[in-house]
């Protein structure tokens, strides 16, 4: 089927479950996902990913780009912030104010926690130059186990939200047949000079540097494993040569929310154009 990857048999008996009435779809959870990108002095552009283990009961053994689900409390109001404000996110991103303050900090939350890359600073010009030691990591455990808001953290580290940044890409909601469903908005950012992205995340067991048209490459051989909206970012990003490429570039931002179909007696789920083929024949 052009543009469609097949699906599973479990997914395909909860289409029909679902388009029958048997079963609702369950509702998609806002979240945010951040593409860290450098200039690598010999390969160019590349893209920070983690590899998720294999017990995660989402997108088991999926590269992916740092992110999760907003914390309620991304939203608080007082936080220190420099650059776009949630008013000027939300039209980019076609959402209410408060969802957009909520989505960007919890871009900056997401990947500060599975990374230690924070996109705040001292100041609303400058941004932290190192984030290792026993300091950092007892806040961001804090983070991980939502006994210290984002807020309280940016307050107790005297810090400001850098959101100028950031910048929008892309928005993906998860299909409806699938159990676990996000609504999520994806940003891109240049690492922070000074800073070091590794691997802090329980959820992943490898990260990789990579320069956008390599991870095509690999998803295409078979050799790793790309949700949809990642594959459609790293397709995108190929075009681009440099880090300021990419935060230069003008974006319009359009929701994808792929559908899935019966062809012939197989499930189906329909993709974007130019997604689909990079994936292994079958």
């Amino acid at each position: 089927m052009l543009n469609g990857l097949k699906l599973s048999g479990a997914l395909k008996a909860r289409f029909e479950d679902i388009h029958s009435g048997r079963t609702q779809p369950v509702p998609a959870r806002d979240a945010a996902t951040v593409v860290v990108l450098r200039d690598h002095a010999e390969r160019g552009l590349e893209a920070f990913m983690l590899r998720r283990v294999a017990s995660m009961a989402f997108a088991p053994g999926a590269y992916v780009f740092p992110g999760g689900s907003v914390d309620p409390r991304d939203g608080e109001a007082d936080l220190a912030w420099s650059g776009p404000s949630p008013a000027e996110w939300g039209a980019a991103f076609a959402a209410g104010e408060t969802l957009a303050r909520e989505l960007v900090c919890a871009a900056v939350r997401e990947t500060f926690e599975e990374t230690l890359v924070l996109l705040a600073g001292p100041t609303e010009s400058t941004v932290v130059d190192d984030t290792r030691g026993e300091g950092w990591e007892a806040d961001r455990q804090a983070l991980l186990d939502r006994s210290l808001s984002f807020g309280e953290f940016l307050d107790r580290r005297d810090l400001v939200l850098r959101s100028d940044l950031l910048r929008p890409w892309a928005h993906w909601i998860t299909p409806v047949i699938e159990p676990r469903r996000y609504d999520t908005r994806f940003f891109v950012a240049g690492m922070p000079d000074g800073q070091r992205a590794r691997d802090v995340s329980t959820e992943a067991d490898r990260v990789a540097w990579v320069r956008p048209a390599e991870a095509v490459e690999r998803a295409r051989a078979g050799e790793w494993f790309l949700l949809p909206p990642t594959l459609a970012t790293m397709v995108e990003l190929s075009a681009y040569e440099t880090v300021a490429d990419v935060l230069a570039a003008p974006r319009q931002i359009v929701t994808h929310e792929p559908v899935a179909e019966i062809v012939d007696g197989e499930a189906w789920l329909r993709l974007p154009e130019g997604v689909a083929e990079h994936y292994p024949q079958r």
